[in-house]
């Protein structure tokens, strides 16, 4: 529970999760149904990565401007960013359910919107509205998982999001690859989104909405049904006693603040508890998207192209196992979180992703470096229509590469005797590709044949091993834990919407990053970042395992160091009794 409770949780892991919900399964019905929230982020996030190779296809203006594809991808950033913001106030205002309801209501219908789009604009509105819905739940389902848990199992509960997230991920990609041969693919891809958002519906209508929110408005004897529901009869007062103390000082200062958000942003960030919990929680957030994780899941096809599998499907089969792996890491995530906390295993999980991003910078660059040459005679078997125009008036033709080929909006078709052999520049049309592929050729787009190409998917998914127990469900628990009570849908919502701004600038220029830096500078990029990233976790972000809520406000009012930097701070009195 949100205000804590008489049970410390020092020693919580996921086993005493486990016997926890198996003696009370109303406990993970509530984690699991506002965990579906997870499950749509995840599902959009996995599932348009598949969609755009097939919508580039349909659509060849969508084909040949990789601006019209980053924007594709990142509208449903933009929409979650709005979402998010919204989502706070809704929290606040209308409760925990009453968001995730909205959010699954604009959720499916962006999906239906997207299945019929008629033209790239409208796939665009469609985009926006999943956003929207995405944005709200983003921030909303680990909220109400937190309120709804018990503090000892609180972390491994609100690691099911996570799970929910990274299992929507790899959902995707089952429906992805499910429907590579059907008509209509990527219509069908984006459409299947809408039944976990009708599902969520439905099963949030009999449930009922966050105790703590509940008491917020008077409407005790609600607040204490569910507790009933959640502890043993000897902890139910208990928990209500620390929500009436807490309730009271929130009325409090709400009456000396004002209740619009407005007020209540600048109230937070006036207070010095708020912005000390507002650096960690954003500073977390922000760096899960600059370590460069959505380029991943955004555009893992692609990317998998770019290490020279020019087929679709073989994209997508092999994209599969990065996901695959990112759901498993947020089960060891869940086992581990509650035990060596939050904090460590941020910080080895940031070490992992900057090893292994500079490790597969330096794998693409030298691919780039080995790509085959162009033969002047595989082109000119093409004849000069086929033919790249720019290589034909090139004025050092003899030296190009396969990649200097891509790099001039062309593209190369591979020799038939071995596609690591020189081959020919073409231009990129349909027609052209069509000739290629005739003579039983691999048509390169957008990478170059290369040796080194299972060795980059091997990187991609031990740099997902890294990311995944660590940045890619912890800051979730952290800023769901890190602000004080009267300030946690505002705290959260600013956030969230720091971590959807970052995710819409990665998003929004990784393509174009890739075609002026190559995609080993643009690892690169991402691997100085990263750096910068954990010294700021490790200066900013403290350890919150364990904690009640109350020995977390008061953790930041006193301020925190790193332990080389400041004394470590005692137990609390309950710790040490507990001990």
């Amino acid at each position: 529970m949100v205000e804590g409770g008489v049970t410390t949780a020092d020693k919580t892991e996921f086993t005493e999760c486990w016997k926890t919900v198996w003696k009370t399964p109303y406990i993970m019905r509530l984690a699991f149904s506002a965990g579906i929230g997870g499950l749509l982020f995840g599902y959009d996030t996995g599932v348009i990565s598949g969609a755009l190779l097939y919508i580039r296809d349909d659509f060849e203006d969508v084909d040949k401007n990789t601006w019209m594809q980053e924007t594709i991808v990142s509208m449903a950033v933009a929409g979650a960013i709005i979402g998010a913001a919204f989502g706070g106030y809704m929290n606040d205002r209308w409760g925990r359910r009453v968001a995730i309801l909205g959010a699954d209501i604009v959720f499916f219908l962006g999906a239906i919107v997207m299945a019929a789009a008629p033209n790239p604009w409208v796939i665009i509105i469609g985009r926006i509205l999943v956003g929207l819905g995405v944005g709200m739940a983003s921030m909303t389902a680990p909220l109400y998982i937190s309120e709804a848990s018990p503090a000892r199992i609180r972390g491994a509960l609100v690691s099911t999001n996570g799970l929910m997230i990274t299992g929507g991920q790899f959902l995707s990609y089952l429906i992805n690859l499910a429907f590579t041969k059907a008509p209509g693919t990527w219509r069908w891809m984006v459409g299947v989104a809408g039944i976990p958002a009708l599902v969520q519906f439905v099963l949030m209508l009999s449930l009922p909405e966050s105790p703590r929110w509940l008491y917020r408005k008077d409407r005790v004897d609600e607040a204490r049904a569910i507790l009933e529901k959640i502890y043993t009869a000897h902890e139910v007062e208990d928990e209500l006693n620390a929500l009436k103390l807490s309730v009271d000082a929130e009325k409090a200062d709400e009456a000396a603040l004002g209740e619009g958000m407005i007020a209540k942003v600048k109230s937070a960030l006036k207070n010095r508890v708020v912005r000390r919990g507002l650096y960690a929680g954003i500073t977390v957030q922000v760096a899960q998207q600059f370590v460069g994780i959505n380029t991943v899941m955004y555009y893992a096809p692609t990317i998998v192209q770019f290490a020279g599998f020019a087929s679709n499907s073989v994209a997508l089969s092999l994209s599969l196992i990065t996901s695959g792996l990112n759901a498993v890491g947020s089960v060891v995530s869940m086992c581990f979180v509650d035990r060596y906390g939050r904090r460590r295993l941020m910080l080895v999980s940031m070490i992992g992703i900057i090893f292994f991003l500079v490790i597969l910078s330096v794998v693409f660059m030298e691919a780039a470096s080995h790509a085959p040459k162009i033969s002047g005679i595989e082109s000119a078997h093409f004849g000069s229509n086929s033919s790249c125009s720019a290589y034909l008036t090139a004025t050092d033709a003899p030296r190009w590469s396969c990649m200097t080929c891509l790099k001039a909006d062309c593209a190369f078709c591979s020799n038939a005797a071995s596609e690591f052999h020189p081959g020919a520049c073409l231009d990129s049309s349909k027609v052209v590709r069509g000739e290629c592929r005739a003579e039983n050729r691999v048509f390169f787009e957008k990478g170059c044949p290369s040796k080194f190409g299972f060795l980059a998917v091997i990187l991609l998914g031990l740099y997902i091993i890294s990311y995944s127990p660590g940045m890619g469900t912890v800051p979730w628990i952290v800023n769901s834990e890190i602000y004080p009570l009267r300030y946690r849908g505002v705290g959260g919502g600013i956030a969230a919407v720091a971590n959807w701004c970052s995710n819409l600038i990665v998003s929004e220029s990784y393509l174009s990053l890739t075609e002026a830096l190559g995609a080993g500078g643009t690892f690169f990029v991402f691997a100085g970042i990263s750096t910068i990233s954990l010294i700021f976790i490790y200066f900013l972000v403290p350890e919150t395992k364990g904690l009640q809520f109350e020995e977390v406000e008061k953790l930041l009012e006193d301020g925190y160091r790193p332990g080389l930097f400041g004394r470590k701070k005692e137990k609390s009195k309950d710790q040490v009794e507990s001990t």
